[in-house]
């Protein structure tokens, strides 16, 4: 798995953890502050960014944790069959079959952009 290692007090919300082997995007960060025997613990609240699933972490701010590399990629609509669109990378022009969120209609020649990890996608 494409991963890095950083310390838990160098995350903030908004960037990516790994959390039960799963990457997730930071939705909420707090630290306590150290106690009598102890050093300060963080609390980081994160949502799946392939599942959606929402996850719980507590670390201490010192320790090591894992951080997924998740390459943001544009891509080209080439035809849409009820909730899947099949896409062209415009960089290697590797054709693939996406899922499409709730929200968003698409239409063939449309330029959407993608996370990709290694090989889990998903339109933004």
């Amino acid at each position: 798995m494409a991963t890095k290692q950083v310390e838990v007090r160098d995350l903030d919300e908004g960037s990516y953890v790994m959390v039960d082997d799963t990457a997730c995007k930071i939705d909420g960060y707090s630290t306590a502050k150290p106690g009598k025997h102890g050093s300060a613990k963080a609390r980081i609240e994160a949502r799946g960014v392939f599942d959606g699933k929402r996850r719980n972490l507590s670390q201490p701010v010192d320790a090591k944790i894992r951080v997924p590399i998740i390459n943001r990629k544009q891509g080209q609509v080439v035809s849409v069959d009820g909730d899947e669109a099949q896409v062209m990378d415009l960089e290697t022009y590797d054709t693939f079959t996406l899922a499409l969120p709730d929200d968003v209609s698409l239409s063939p020649d449309d330029e959407i952009e993608y996370l990709e990890m290694e090989q889990q996608r998903k339109i933004v």
